[in-house]
């Protein structure tokens, strides 16, 4: 494990965008594993800044998101797809057939499942992985419960993760109940995963799920087992 302290959101979204653009540097192929959220922004924004200079190329990037709510269009501006289009994708040169989003208006929602697990494979596997962490140590949508979820799968948010997401929404009955998320398994199996935490508010679950037991009760503290994690974080 590779665990980086960085100084404040800025240190913290330029550093974690270091791990991303070597990836891609190194690999101008790659596939990457995106997450949504508040705290990837910076790191996205960061990249945009490098590809605009010329630093960096993502015209032969695959991305393959990590989740996606039930019942949302991709038009809507709370659906990951439109966050993913918002703050990275349209600010860059990805082919747009090139980035992934699992389909949450799927009529058979469990075929799209299993049509998404298919794809990563199909794709060769993540090269690198992004992932921020909810305040019960949920990763993607996988939320605390009594094992770990391993493939793509439909999830029921629960109360935590309703009330953390209800601040982009109207209020709290707007929030979708349901998502797809990638499982434990295929998060996993990534080549590399990159783990971005910020603020005061994330250390204690930083704390468990990097230095705890590792229990499906914390579902992040499974990252504990991979060969090739970095931690970036910063409690400021």
């Amino acid at each position: 494990m590779n665990l980086i302290k960085a100084n404040g959101y800025k240190d913290l979204s330029r550093k974690a965008a270091n791990v991303v653009s070597a990836q891609v540097i190194l690999k101008p192929s790659s596939v990457l594993g995106l997450a949504t959220g508040s705290t990837p922004v910076g790191t996205y924004e960061q990249l945009i800044e490098w590809y605009k200079k010329g630093d960096i190329d993502f015209s032969r990037v695959v991305s393959l998101n990590l989740d996606e709510y039930c019942g949302l269009p991709p038009e809507d501006t709370q659906s990951y797809r439109y966050f993913m289009n918002d703050h990275f994708f349209s600010h860059i040169n990805i082919k747009p057939e090139n980035t992934h989003v699992p389909n949450g208006l799927a009529q058979d929602l469990e075929a799209e499942c299993i049509r998404y697990e298919n794809l990563i494979a199909d794709l060769g596997g993540i090269d690198l992985q992004v992932l921020g962490i909810g305040h019960n140590g949920h990763i993607g949508f996988n939320e605390p419960g009594n094992s770990f979820e391993k493939a793509t799968h439909i999830v029921e948010l629960n109360e935590t993760t309703l009330q953390a997401n209800a601040r982009f929404f109207k209020n709290i009955d707007e929030v979708p109940k349901k998502a797809i998320t990638m499982g434990i398994k295929s998060i996993m199996q990534s080549r590399k995963i990159l783990l971005i935490a910020n603020g005061p508010d994330k250390e204690e679950i930083i704390h468990k799920a990097i230095f705890g037991p590792v229990t499906p009760d914390v579902p992040a503290s499974i990252l504990q087992f991979h060969p090739d994690l970095t931690v970036v974080c910063s409690f400021e």
